[in-house]
């Protein structure tokens, strides 16, 4: 099994690192990269004008990453009495440790059907709810609290950037490295990959790997896309991802 791994870095390589410490044969190709987001400089004051018993949602590691240096640089703290929820554990572990504040998350799996599932967003009536996350992304957070009766404001705190291959040349040295196996941990990044490379690349090599997913909405995507051996992770951290590659 020779393994492509898709994430941004620095978990990429982390992951590659760890599939070769256990004697896996593992290769990055990075599909997105971060940079700041457009409504950074207004977070302080979001935060500011959130109350007590108001909701903050943290969408992926990359907004703390972001955020923290912003708020240390305006000598702003992370509200002690707002309600925070992150997506999943590895995130909620990253803003813990930069913040120091409580912050629920699903135990079950890292998506937005799981984190609108809590029972405690099931009341969320009149509240204020800031969604901290990158330039793009699924609505039905959003889109469910509304319908909860929540006010919703968004912060834009990091922006995701596709990083540009050429697919040809790639579709080459991925298939004379031999890989069987690529890991994949968002739509957007599935979508990139189907395109990248020419047609008879896909046909002839790509949707014949085993595809490791991080939700069965992906898993049913990729099945729409042409993968027929697909097989989801019980999260989307490289913890997850190892435990189903080994």
């Amino acid at each position: 099994m020779t393994i492509l791994v898709t994430r941004s870095e620095p978990a990429a390589s982390e992951l590659a690192t760890r599939l070769l410490s256990l004697g896996r044969e593992a290769w990055t190709l990075p599909l997105i990269e971060f940079a700041p987001g457009a409504d950074l400089d207004r977070l302080p004051q979001q935060l500011a004008a959130l109350r007590t018993g108001d909701l903050a949602f943290l969408l992926s590691q990359q907004v703390i990453r972001h955020a923290q240096p912003v708020l240390a640089r305006h000598n702003a703290a992370w509200p002690a009495d707002v309600d925070y929820y992150a997506i999943g554990r590895s995130t909620a572990l990253a803003f813990h440790t930069a913040s120091g504040r409580h912050v629920d998350y699903p135990h079950t799996q890292e998506t937005s059907e799981a984190l609108i599932n809590l029972a405690a967003l099931q009341r969320v009536s009149r509240k204020k709810a800031l969604i901290l996350r990158g330039n793009s992304g699924r609505e039905l957070l959003a889109e469910t609290l509304i319908v909860r009766g929540a006010e919703i404001a968004f912060s834009q705190c990091y922006q995701r950037c596709q990083k540009h291959y050429d697919g040809a040349i790639e579709g080459q040295r991925w298939r004379n490295r031999g890989i069987t196996t690529l890991v994949v941990s968002s739509g957007e990044m599935l979508q990139q990959l189907f395109s990248l490379f020419p047609a008879i690349d896909r046909e002839e090599w790509l949707l014949r790997c085993r595809l490791v997913v991080v939700s069965e909405r992906l898993a049913t995507l990729a099945s729409e896309l042409g993968w027929q051996d697909i097989q989801v992770a019980d999260g989307a951290d490289n913890d997850a991802l190892l435990r189903t590659l080994r």
